[in-house]
């Protein structure tokens, strides 16, 4: 699949999470061979613009090609402005959310929110792909709730914008996380439109992958939240996608390595306080994932310095090998 200029390497996009998907991240899931890692959400608003934070999330060091970033806000003239300037830093995919939930992004009318007003989408959309020469794609929800579904509609105003891709997460912006995503809408979304539309939701195997693009039609996944403490998962699902075949689990020694490798990352990347506060997140997903009880993991998580914290993981990790 094709964005814009671009060939996607895999069939598996990993998923825009605020929190998560900073640049240690996105490159240790490139490695694992996902087509697509997209950045954190960057706020348009301009007095954000030269926050720490805010460049944090656009920084592309060491990052494979395509390089994308997610904007998110409800003014169209921010919007745009947004883009351009994150294109200036390196961006070659500029993403516009229109699917987080979170309450507080909701109550400005932003992410998810957008989608009661459509003539605002339209506005934003043609705004955003005006004032870049990128290709820009849309993340969005089915729709407000169940009872408004209107993510085809949606669909074909983005793709009259010139948006280049669409994702579509399985739930409405009522549905939060809860309840099963239905892919029903996203097969509808695909049909009504030509471009390239991407399915969300509840993708947390190889098997799962394969139904959810047979039932809807789309053309590739992305995985988000089953990425968290198992990142080798979305080549599991590449392979499996491209030729039926699912690749063994990793060895434990891989496993160990890359539990390690990436908490030194984010030490390194956000500073020994900052780097030891975000790891903790991720040193529970990855010891709760390899099944371990919390009575093992939540003393790390008590830690207070990077060297404590690395050390006390690797002894952990060495002495789970040994027994």
């Amino acid at each position: 699949m094709r964005i814009g200029p671009y060939a996607l390497s895999s069939p598996v996009i990993l998923a825009p999470m605020a929190g998560v998907t900073d640049l240690p991240f996105r490159r240790l899931c490139r490695r694992y061979g996902v087509g697509l890692a997209v950045s954190e959400m960057i706020s348009s608003r301009p007095q954000l613009r030269h926050h720490r934070r805010t460049r944090q999330r656009a920084d592309h060091r060491g990052e494979p090609e395509p390089r994308a970033v997610q904007i998110l806000g409800v003014d169209p003239e921010e919007m745009a402005a947004c883009a351009r300037n994150a294109e200036a830093l390196g961006a070659q995919i500029i993403d516009i959310n229109m699917g987080c939930p979170a309450k507080k992004v909701c109550r400005v009318a932003a992410g998810s929110a957008l989608l009661r007003d459509e003539g605002r989408v339209a506005a934003i959309l043609t705004a955003v792909v005006q004032a870049v020469s990128v290709p820009v794609t849309l993340k969005i929800r089915t729709g407000w709730d169940p009872a408004h579904r209107n993510a085809v509609t949606i669909a074909r105003i983005a793709e009259d914008a010139g948006i280049r891709m669409l994702t579509v997460h399985g739930r409405t912006r009522a549905c939060g996380f809860s309840g099963a995503a239905e892919y029903d809408t996203i097969a509808a979304v695909k049909r009504a439109v030509s471009i390239p539309v991407v399915a969300n939701g509840d993708i947390d195997s190889p098997e799962k992958a394969r139904r959810v693009l047979d039932h809807s039609g789309a053309d590739v996944v992305m995985i988000g939240r089953a990425a968290q403490g198992q990142p080798w998962l979305l080549g599991q699902v590449g392979a499996y996608l491209a030729s039926g075949r699912r690749l063994s689990e990793p060895a434990w020694t891989e496993k160990a390595a890359v539990i390690l490798e990436h908490v030194q990352a984010l030490h390194e990347f956000y500073g020994p306080q900052a780097g030891v506060r975000i790891a903790r997140k991720h040193i529970r997903w990855y010891l709760e994932r390899l099944g371990w009880p919390a009575a093992c993991w939540r003393p790390l998580l008590q830690l207070e310095t990077a060297a404590a914290q690395h050390d006390a993981l690797a002894g952990l990790l060495q002495a789970h090998r040994a027994a």
